[in-house]
């Protein structure tokens, strides 16, 4: 039977970012503690314009090429992780954008966040970010993992270097989100 798949999804598009190691550290922590198949969805990869089609998610009616692939990725995923930036107090607009593309891909489905910033560790951005996760009928883990001081937290190789802290909080969230499909997967057979 295949694992369930775990998308860890970058966040920041803008050049220069930290994303990347954040996420990187994140897909290897979930791959080495995890019974996930882990992928990484880069949205400055993905480069999605402003929201562009023509009717509501909800329809699922998609006509643009890139909100098909997208809507490919998401809809595969049994788990997902949004590894954000904090900007002014809340989430960026690129997560925000490509949450707005699609409806029912996301439903039912746990999630968790990984923040990232300054002196609050992106705190602020996964505040905002649970409600709008709620709001999609996604379940958000009740541990988040924050990364504070992110610009001291990168080596010069590009990695992240994790504190005890961190780990602790990734290990939990992690451990949530698979008990989280365990009794899915437990509640689907008795069905």
């Amino acid at each position: 039977m295949a694992k369930p798949v775990l998308q860890v999804v970058i966040g920041s598009t803008r050049p220069g970012r930290a994303g990347p190691a954040v996420a990187g550290w994140i897909a290897d922590r979930a791959q080495a503690q995890t019974g996930f198949d882990v992928e990484v969805a880069d949205l400055a990869e993905l480069d999605l314009p402003l929201f562009d089609e023509p009717e509501h998610p909800r329809l699922g009616r998609y006509t643009r090429q890139h909100t098909k692939d997208w809507s490919a990725i998401v809809d595969r995923s049994d788990a997902l992780v949004f590894v954000v930036p904090e900007y002014n107090h809340s989430f960026n607009a690129a997560t925000k954008n490509a949450l707005d593309y699609l409806h029912r891909e996301w439903q039912d489905k746990p999630a968790g966040i990984v923040s990232y910033g300054g002196g609050s560790g992106g705190a602020h951005a996964a505040r905002a970010l649970e409600p709008i996760l709620s709001a999609l009928q996604m379940r958000p883990a009740a541990q988040s993992v924050s990364v504070q001081a992110i610009r001291e937290r990168v080596g010069q190789d590009g990695r992240l270097q994790p504190t005890e802290a961190m780990d602790t909080a990734a290990r939990a969230m992690l451990a949530e989100l698979e008990a989280e499909l365990e009794v899915r997967a437990g509640a689907l057979a008795a069905a």
